[in-house]
């Protein structure tokens, strides 16, 4: 008997008992579907948290530095890091000061306290993308430019929600009042945010670092956002700018002070985030596994009766000839059937659920996230299909070893006598 004959035995067999058929291979539907299903929405976040990291920049960089306050050293300031930054601008291409100004502004004499004001240079906004450093766009008017910063000029840069809800539309030109002081309105951010609210992300205001700080009465500055040349040279840079904060950062015997600043890489945010969603999908496809050992364990014991039921067959099989392997690769192969079977069925089953899931839990996450312009797609990839197709061949295989060597151990005389 060869394998083509093999095969078409085992679909016979298969047609003979479909309920039974059909029960046999549920435990590798459910194993296969959920695999497909965890892969697929796995990826749809990793590549959701890649567009949204991509608005920003992979080669952002953070730098969080905190005043010691003990006068055993000086702490580093906005003329340092931008030398610094000056001085390796192959490895660097512009860095803001972040500065919170506080919160609450007025206008018309009406107080809006939930309005959040920050201080940032003119690298926020990047010419060469249309975007800032956080992907927001211009609707109207230009972003703070370098003489600003230098001449300390009362100008912002508002969100779409104070230029709707608190100036009425058409800001450009208008003022504001921070602290009492005015400040005239020269560029509106596009709106982020599904609806225009109140303290969101489009509920803000951008002055030049330098009026904020003499806003928050503060000396230094404790977040720097600093742009990489490129995603190659962020982890160089990132070391480069780590050893030169270790310079302001000692105590009296020039030991390291590490508690006083911290940096984080963009780069080092996603691999993070990779690194989890790595183990949480390997945990929970490990689990989904326990559906497929089960869906093998269900065939073995179905091929063992089917063993027993048909005892008198193999005896006559062999009586005319079949060898031991003849008879083991029949039933090995309508093992590998059925699985295969409940494996494609498993395939399309976890492709039709995850993209219906990713379709409603994508509009979901992007709406919660404020995540404009991000999608969310569950699509199984190609290479999970392989595999998850191969996983559950192999798992029919090896679990109808055991049945099919104990069919082809069966002694011909005895086989033709069993009732």
């Amino acid at each position: 008997m060869n394998v083509t004959q093999a095969f078409r035995l085992a679909i016979k067999s298969l047609r003979t008992s479909k309920m039974r058929a059909f029960l046999t291979m549920l435990g590798i539907i459910i194993g296969v579907a959920a695999v497909i299903i965890i892969i697929s929405l796995g990826n749809g976040l990793t590549g959701m948290v890649e567009q949204q990291v991509e608005k920003v920049g992979v080669n952002q960089i953070y730098a969080y530095t905190w005043g010691m306050g003990d006068g055993t050293t000086k702490n580093v300031t906005p003329e340092d890091m931008y030398a610094f930054i000056d001085a390796h601008s192959d490895l660097f291409d512009g860095i803001t000061p972040w500065v919170g100004g506080g919160q609450g502004i007025r206008c018309g004499g009406e107080e809006y306290q939930k309005t959040s004001v920050y201080g940032v240079s003119e690298a926020m906004y990047r010419i060469q993308t249309g975007t800032t450093l956080d992907g927001d766009t211009l609707s109207k008017g230009r972003y703070l430019q370098y003489v600003d910063i230098v001449a300390r000029s009362n100008v912002c840069v508002i969100g779409a929600y104070v230029e709707q809800e608190i100036l009425d539309g058409d800001a450009l030109g208008k003022t504001i009042s921070i602290s009492g002081v005015s400040y005239t309105v020269v560029g509106v951010l596009a709106q982020t945010q599904e609806e225009l609210r109140e303290g969101s992300g489009d509920d803000q205001v951008f002055i030049p670092y330098p009026n904020a700080m003499l806003l928050s009465g503060s000396s230094y500055v404790s977040l720097y956002q600093i742009t990489a040349s490129s995603r190659d040279t962020v982890m160089e840079a990132q070391a480069l700018l780590l050893d030169f904060l270790q310079t302001f950062y000692q105590d009296e015997a020039g030991e390291h002070i590490y508690e006083y600043y911290y940096v984080q890489s963009m780069l080092d945010q996603v691999n993070q985030i990779n690194a989890m969603m790595g183990v949480a999908m390997m945990v929970l496809v490990a689990i989904a596994a326990i559906s497929l050992l089960v869906g093998g364990i269900g065939i073995m014991n179905i091929m063992l009766v089917s063993v027993t039921e048909r005892t008198r067959e193999i005896g006559i099989r062999k009586s005319l000839g079949a060898k031991r392997k003849d008879i083991r690769r029949q039933f090995i192969i309508e093992a590998g059937t059925t699985s295969a079977l409940g494996g494609f069925v498993g395939i399309l089953l976890g492709c039709l659920v995850a993209m219906g899931i990713g379709s409603l839990l994508g509009g979901i996450l992007v709406q919660s996230l404020g995540a404009s312009g991000v999608t969310f797609n569950a699509t199984p990839t190609l290479g999970a299909v392989l595999v998850s197709f191969g996983v559950s061949v192999g798992i029919g295989v090896l679990f109808g070893y055991l049945p099919a060597n104990k069919a082809a151990k069966l002694n011909p005389i005895d086989a033709l006598r069993y009732e």
